[in-house]
């Protein structure tokens, strides 16, 4: 109890006025607080009026009282009222805190507008004085750069002339712009970036535009000038318009003086400007300095152009070591690309699958693709460049790159080296070696067997086996069914064996697998041809000749069709066509001038038989036509030349001498008439037309020879009447059809032409009633008998008949329609 204190009565109380409050804070009472209600009352009274001018509270300045103290009202400088509690005699301080947006000096009408808006807009700024020299100079370089950029542009949409133009307007700009800082005394602040990005920019134009002498002149502008930092970079430039210039010797001057002006630090450009000198040492044929400099470059930095170009270096010198380990290196040059691992999901997850399915065909992954194939040609190249040089055969070339390739991260080009070391040996018509290598990849994975089946398929094809052809073309489909090419080749052999609707089956199939294969479309146009199914045709070919638009094949189908079509405007359009392509086909001229001759137009059709005469003069078929039409036009001594030439090409021929004779007779050189059949006896003792003629002659001339030619003409008519006694001994069928082919004085003409194989007999026959209403035939020497002359040659100008293919049109539907079938399995390159 000790430590217990007790409070004494006359002590404070510890927790004494607690309870006390001020009533000024009591608000529950103020409506009772009369002294509170009557200055609420007189102050609203005494409120100012309010403005629009200033937001303002609905307290303005007015008198405020409270209930405790005294009462009074008391202004502040600012217009507003002080609260005045007054406690022992101390008032009450004035407040400073203000509402945002509200004033004491409001009027009565306004309105409420925190932000001002009822103000208007702001005034307008003060417009710049455009007069004032710097003004000008700021929108001159605006202008000199926008120039840059439209040249610019210019020349990335192909347009040259525009791009250079623009370039020399940047200069002229640029120029006055300078000479405008001279004349304000601002030359301190010319701008060095815009005066060399407007003489880098025309001196590349200059290049571009081929004024290489102007580019040269303009870069060295930039070079020399002192004040332009890097400018020695540009005599790369210089060097490469040197270059093109082919002035190689001032090339690797610049390109030193270029590399001697950038540090160690630039490895990368270092490299490239080493590279370059490289090329020009062997354009120069200085294979030993471009060693140097190819070696120099694959230990520091390699890479593949450089080790392709060490390789050639090794190869122009002859040295096989150095080429096998130059080929190594090749090899093992690094590209710097991934894997196609990270393009194959590692799990279901399909955010995952998106994101792969996303960046296989980006950019990015596009120039890894291009990259590596850059790669892969170049290794195939080299190896099939090296392979004979470095082993004693090619065959042992190839099977050491097919063994290093094989150990290198392009293992999957062994296979391609094989292929091509069957196709080499294809070159050197070793057919056997070929076809055993092919057959090596049987048993290899599908693709490189579907390539070696197909190859196989079209080597037998042109070698006219079709059932080995069918047999690997049917191996190549079942490796891989999507083969075009193998698709081809078994259509190939299948339209061989006639079964056209099944060939097109499998042409069609090859385009639905490759839309872009035109000797599928090809072949299918040709089936189609072979079916009678013209418009099927027709549509092929014209869908073949939009993407090949200068196929000389493409343009003779079309004509082919449209002449069967029985529409010769539009063949010979086509026709017209193609001889702008191949003007100096003589096939293609000589069908030109059959078409004008049915047409009735004669003169365009002797033009263009004499062009293919011209390029062709062993043509048979236009030979005949032009002896024909200058006998038709009555010149008989210019048909004489054509007629001599065709007996040189079918000396076995009768009918050519006696035209021979015949147009000697007509111009009324009889003398040289009767020399020539006297001839043709002599080498056709048999002939009766000749020894017909040749009694006229000499009968008509008074020789003496004609009792001798008379008597052999009664013994050779006596031989063809036991032969015709002979002949209706035989049986029925063949005496009838002998008695045809020797009827009347066409005898011994369509027995001699036969051997010939031209078909001259079916032309004799509808050339006879040509010669019929020839000129001159109430002449004496052919009065005797009409049927004599007749026989005597074939005029192309009678009754049309149905000829022979020409060889041009037999070489695109017999042949073509299986070229290039190995596709890019045969012609990797």
């Amino acid at each position: 109890m000790e430590n217990v204190h007790l409070a004494a009565e006359d002590e404070d109380d510890l927790y004494s006025g607690y309870n006390d409050y001020n009533p000024t804070f009591d608000s529950e009472e103020l409506d009772n607080d009369v002294g509170f209600q009557q200055a609420v009352k007189t102050s609203h009274g005494r409120r100012p009026p309010m403005t629009a001018k200033f937001p303002g509270t609905a307290i303005g300045a007015r008198p405020m009282a409270t209930s405790f103290g005294a009462r009074a009202q008391m202004n502040s400088s600012m217009g507003r009222l002080m609260t005045g509690a007054v406690q022992d005699g101390a008032a009450r301080p004035m407040t400073a805190v203000r509402a945002a947006g509200y004033t004491s000096a409001m009027t009565r009408g306004s309105t409420f507008d925190p932000l001002g808006q009822s103000k208007g807009p702001a005034p307008p700024l003060e417009a710049k004085i455009e007069d004032s020299p710097e003004e000008k100079i700021k929108i001159l370089e605006k202008r000199v750069n926008d120039l840059i950029e439209e040249s610019c542009m210019a020349f990335s949409r192909g347009d040259m002339q525009l791009s250079l133009e623009k370039a020399k307007e940047a200069g002229r700009k640029e120029r006055a712009l300078v000479r405008q800082r001279e004349q304000t005394g601002t030359a301190d602040h010319i701008n060095l970036d815009l005066t060399y990005s407007v003489l880098f920019n025309l001196a590349n134009q200059y290049a571009n535009n081929d004024m290489y002498q102007e580019a040269l002149n303009t870069y060295a502008v930039i070079v020399k000038n002192k004040m332009f930092n890097n400018a020695g970079r540009l005599k790369v430039n210089m060097a490469n318009i040197y270059f093109k210039q082919k002035n190689y010797p001032k090339a690797i001057k610049f390109y030193r003086m270029a590399l001697d002006q950038i540090s160690n630090v630039h490895k990368e450009m270092r490299i490239k400007i080493m590279q370059n000198i490289g090329v020009v040492f062997i354009k120069m044929g200085q294979y030993s300095d471009a060693i140097t400099s190819f070696e120099h470059i694959m230990s520091e930095s390699p890479n593949v152009k450089s080790g392709f170009n060490l390789i050639l270096c090794y190869f122009a010198i002859g040295d096989r070591e150095r080429m096998k380990k130059a080929f190594q290196k090749l090899i093992t040059v690094p590209l710097g690309i991934d894997d196609d691992d990270k393009y194959i999901a590692a799990n279901d997850d399909p955010h995952t699958s998106l994101v792969i399915e996303a960046i296989k065909n980006d950019p990015l992954h596009q120039m890894e693709r291009d990259r590596k194939g850059l790669a892969e040609k170049y290794i195939m190249t080299a190896a099939k460049l090296i392979a004979p040089a470095i082993e004693g055969s090619f065959a042992l070339g190839f099977d050491w790159c097919v063994d290093m390739v094989k150990g290198s991260q392009y293992v999957e080009l062994a296979n391609d080296l094989e292929i091509n070391k069957a196709i080499t040996y294809l070159r050197q018509r070793d057919f056997n070696q070929a076809v055993e290598t092919l057959k090596t990849f049987e048993k290899k994975d599908s693709r490189v067997k579907s390539a070696a089946a197909t190859n196989l398929s079209f080597l037998y094809f042109l070698e006219k086996d079709y059932d080995q052809a069918d047999r690997y073309a049917d191996m190549a489909m079942s490796a891989d069914r999507y083969n075009p090419a193998a698709l081809i080749n078994k259509g190939n052999t299948v339209f061989e064996r006639q079964d056209y609707e099944k060939a097109a089956e499998f042409y069609k199939e090859a385009l639905r697998n490759d839309s872009s294969c035109t000797e599928g479309l090809y072949n299918l146009g040709l089936t189609y041809k072979k079916l009678g199914r013209l418009d099927e045709a027709l549509d092929c070919f014209l869908k073949l000749h939009a993407i090949l638009r200068n196929c000389a094949q493409v343009m003779f189908q079309l004509a082919s069709l449209y002449e069967m079509l029985e529409d010769p405007h539009q063949a010979i359009e086509w026709l017209m066509q193609l001889i702008s392509v191949t003007p100096t086909d003589p096939q293609v001229l000589a069908k030109l001038g059959e078409l004008y001759d049915s047409e009735g137009d004669k003169s365009q059709a002797f033009q263009y038989y004499y062009e293919s005469f011209r390029y062709f003069p062993s043509n048979i078929d236009v030979i005949e036509w032009l002896g024909a039409y200058y006998i038709d036009t009555q010149f008989c001594e210019k048909a004489i030349q054509y007629f001599e030439r065709a007996t040189l090409i079918q000396p076995t021929q009768v009918k050519w001498q006696l035209m021979v004779a015949s147009c000697y007779r007509r111009s009324g050189n009889y003398q040289k008439a009767l020399d020539t059949y006297k001839d043709i006896h002599r080498k056709f003792p048999e002939n009766v037309e000749c020894l017909r003629f040749l009694v006229r002659l000499c009968t008509d001339m008074g020789l003496k020879e004609v009792q001798e030619y008379a008597t052999k003409l009664k013994k050779v008519e006596k031989m063809k009447e036991i032969r015709e006694q002979r002949v209706k001994s035989g049986r029925e069928g063949s005496a009838r059809g002998r008695r045809e082919g020797s009827a009347g004085s066409d005898l011994e003409v369509r027995q001699d032409s036969s051997h010939s194989g031209h078909g001259a007999g079916a032309r004799t026959e509808r050339l006879s009633a040509k010669l019929r209403a020839l000129p001159g035939s109430n002449e004496p020497y052919e009065a005797s008998t009409q049927r004599d002359i007749d026989a005597s040659y074939v005029d192309p100008l009678g009754p049309q008949m149905e000829r022979p293919k020409t060889a041009a049109k037999k070489r695109i539907e017999d042949d073509d329609f299986a070229d290039e079938e190995l596709g890019d399995d045969l012609l990797p390159e």
